[in-house]
This record gives C-alpha cells, sequence and structure tokens, in this order.
C-alpha cells in the first residue's frame, strides 16, 4: 500500500512517498522557499535526483511540482495518481474543532480554512494543498488530516489559559494550543529509545527549530507546556514572525501605522522575525552568512533566537522539576551548528555541556552532542512527521 504524505509548512511543502507494507520510503522531496523565490529537491530511494529552482508563489504550484516529479521525467516512481492508496496531509490548527485525524471531505477543507485566523500562516495554505490535491488524484483515493494539536491536549489548564476573562476561553476558545505536536511526539519517542531509556522516566526540552519554531516540555512522554500558542505566532523569534511580544506594543504599532487588525497581523506573521529584525531575509542560511560578513543586525536576529531558546530551556526545567536531555530538530535544529553552539554556550548551571567540534561537523542526522561530563544529554534527533502522520492515514482508512 502506497500512502503519500504532505506536510505543508508556512514556507516549504515535504513529502514522502512511503510503501506501508515495511515503511520504506519511495521518493521524497521537498518544495522549498514558497514565496521567496522557489526550489524543489526530490531523490528516489535508489538514488535518481531532481534539483532545480522553480517559481512557487503559492503552495498550489508547489503541489503541482510534486506530482510532475513523481510521475513523470527520470526520477518518477510512479505512472499516474492512481497508484496511490491515500494521502495524508499535516494540519497545524484543528482547534477544539478536530481532536484526532480524520477523512477530508470539501466540508472538512472548509472548515480547516475557516480556522486560518487561528494559524495565520499555515491553515490557508493547507486548505490550497488539499484543493490542488483534490483536483489531481483519483476522487476513490482517500484523503486523511492529521493535526499539529492534538499532542498538546495534555497541557494542564495552568499552563494553557491566558490570564483573560475566563469567558474568552468559554464562548471564543481563546487559549494556547500548541503546534509542530507530530514533530515533538516522533522526536520524543525517538529520542527515549537512542538512550535506551523509558519515553516516562525522562524530562526532555523538545527544540523544533525552522522558518517556525516551537519549544515543547516533554514530561514522561506528554506535553506540559510549549511555547507557541493561541496561534504559531507565540513563542520563538521566526522566520517572518516576532513571536512573543508585549500585548501593548501591538495596539501602540497599530496604531502608529494605521494598521487594521488585518493588516497588524499580516505585519506580524510576515514582516516581522527573522526578516524583520535583519531586513536581509527570513531563511537562516541567509541570516548566517551575513552575519559571518559583519552584518549586525543579522548577529543581533540569531542572537535574540538564541537567547530566547536558553529561556526557555530554563523555565522548562522549572515546569518539569528536571531535565534529562534537550533535543534539537527541524530544518535550524538538525543544520545549523551556529545556533547549537549559540544555544547551549553559558548553559553549564542547567548541566549542559556539548562537543563543540562533533557538534560543527553534525547536521542531519541522530546523534549526541554533549560531553561525557555533561548532566543533561543534547541530541540532534532529525524529525519524521511524514512517518507518524502515515501511520495515522493507515489507521483511518483501515477503520
Amino acid at each position: 500500500m502506497l500512502i503519500l504524505v504532505v506536510n505543508a509548512g508556512s514556507s516549504s511543502l515535504k513529502y514522502q512517498l512511503l510503501n506501508m507494507d515495511d515503511e520504506s520510503v519511495l521518493a521524497k522531496g521537498n518544495c522549498d522557499r514558497i514565496g521567496i523565490d522557489g526550489h524543489v529537491s526530490h531523490k528516489t530511494a535508489d538514488g535518481r535526483t531532481v534539483d532545480a529552482d522553480c517559481t512557487f508563489p503559492t503552495h498550489t504550484e508547489a503541489f503541482q511540482k510534486l506530482v510532475e516529479v513523481l510521475t513523470t521525467g527520470d526520477a518518477a516512481v510512479i505512472k499516474s495518481m492512481d497508484e496511490i492508496s491515500a494521502v495524508g496531509h499535516r494540519i497545524v490548527q484543528g482547534a477544539e474543532v478536530f481532536d484526532r485525524p480524520c477523512l477530508v471531505t470539501p466540508e472538512i477543507i472548509d472548515q480547516i480554512d475557516e480556522l486560518r485566523e487561528l494559524a495565520p500562516v499555515h491553515n490557508h495554505a493547507h486548505a490550497l494543498a488539499l484543493r490542488a490535491c483534490s483536483a489531481v488524484i483519483p476522487a476513490t483515493t482517500p484523503q486523511v488530516v492529521v493535526f499539529d494539536t492534538a499532542f498538546h491536549q495534555t497541557m494542564p489548564p495552568k499552563a494553557y489559559m491566558f490570564g483573560l476573562p475566563y469567558e474568552d476561553y468559554e464562548k471564543y476558545h481563546v487559549r494556547k494550543y500548541g503546534f509542530h505536536g507530530t514533530s515533538h511526539r516522533f522526536v520524543s519517542a525517538a529520542l527515549a529509545e537512542a538512550m535506551g531509556k523509558d519515553i516516562k522516566e525522562l524530562k526532555i526540552v523538545s527544540c523544533h527549530l525552522g522558518n517556525g519554531s516551537s519549544i515543547t516540555a516533554v514530561d514522561g512522554g506528554k506535553c506540559v507546556d510549549t511555547s507557541m500558542g493561541f496561534t504559531p505566532l507565540d513563542g520563538l523569534l521566526m522566520g517572518t514572525r516576532c513571536g512573543a511580544i508585549d500585548p501593548s506594543a501591538v495596539t501602540y504599532i497599530a496604531d502608529k501605522h494605521g494598521f487594521t487588525p488585518d493588516e497588524m497581523s499580516q505585519y506580524m506573521n510576515k514582516k516581522s522575525g527573522f526578516l524583520g529584525v535583519s531586513g536581509v531575509s527570513s531563511d537562516n542560511r541567509d541570516l548566517t552568512a551575513a552575519a559571518a560578513e559583519g552584518n549586525k543586525r543579522a548577529q543581533l536576529a540569531g542572537d535574540i533566537l538564541a537567547y530566547q531558546i536558553q529561556k526557555y530551556i530554563g523555565s522548562y526545567t522549572a515546569a518539569m522539576n528536571g531535565l534529562d536531555a534537550v533535543l534539537f530538530t527541524g530544518g535550524i535544529g538538525e543544520n545549523s551548528w551556529e545556533v547549537r553552539e549559540n544555544v547551549c554556550k553559558n548553559m553549564e548551571f542547567f548541566g549542559i555541556k556539548i562537543d563543540e567540534e562533533l557538534n560543527r561537523q553534525s547536521r542531519g542526522k541522530l546523534i549526541k552532542l554533549s560531553t561525557a561530563d555533561s548532566k543533561v544529554e543534547v541530541w540532534i534527533v532529525p524529525t519524521n512527521e511524514e512517518l507518524l502522520i502515515a501511520r495515522d492515514t493507515l489507521a483511518v482508512i483501515s477503520q
């Protein structure tokens, strides 16, 4: 049985085609830098590749390219989309409408799109990908949606409630939801396995760092707190998102610019973060290069990110009353030795020490970075949201 997994992020559309008989990956790739310029990278299990610059104004064009590379050219792995048994989609925000994976219908797509104000960068993009997929695959091929918010439903009320009148929670469902749940669920379990320990015995801070980033406290395999909140705008400085700021700064800036609420949301979601601070780019790779050339604003953006991650590690250690391991995952977490090194500096009080030379040599693979005398283990743990989504998709269509 072949399952295609589509993971539409804020600026990327990752995909994997899996044979669920043995969970092997037949092909995988990424339509990257959506809304910036565009690039597709595609690789088959037997080593055939596609690597090309493209034009991706939106996720719709990216999905069309995904279908093209899977079915045509020298790196094709199937002749048509008819060969696929099901498609699984990662969805960022399910709010309190969706608490489990479900089959896709036109009504479900509309509901996901209706939640876009809770995830302005993501949910509309998910809806576009779902509609584009529906236009290409046979109508008889089931699609399943898997929601990032599900993993964070174990947070206690003291962690997910805001200091607003309680009626706003009861009437409007205003609360912390958390995101990247599929990734945090996968990497925390993978880390426990790598450490040779029962996840129920571990206190883990999971750092998912990419164009969108979040930190999650995983105590005994369950989320007890996470950095993203009501929407994915909360928490860390990100590619184009400002992260947590004083709410009064929002009203002040909106007044100064004459912004409507929607315009202010766009300002914080699309024009802030790495891009807004650095004035260079929303991509951490561009910031790292610019900082190396002496760009002070690019360096400042990197310093802010590392500092904020350190504070979350400290606060979540307090929340869990202990810390056994810190893991880095996601595009930045797995590949940027600079970010990992800057985060782990001056953390000796928490018992965190890494082998800096090993860290600089390591990217994109499961590896322990901490030294022998480090009280807290530090790891790179590559995420595999796609595999979990495929498993969830198989479970839904098998019911």
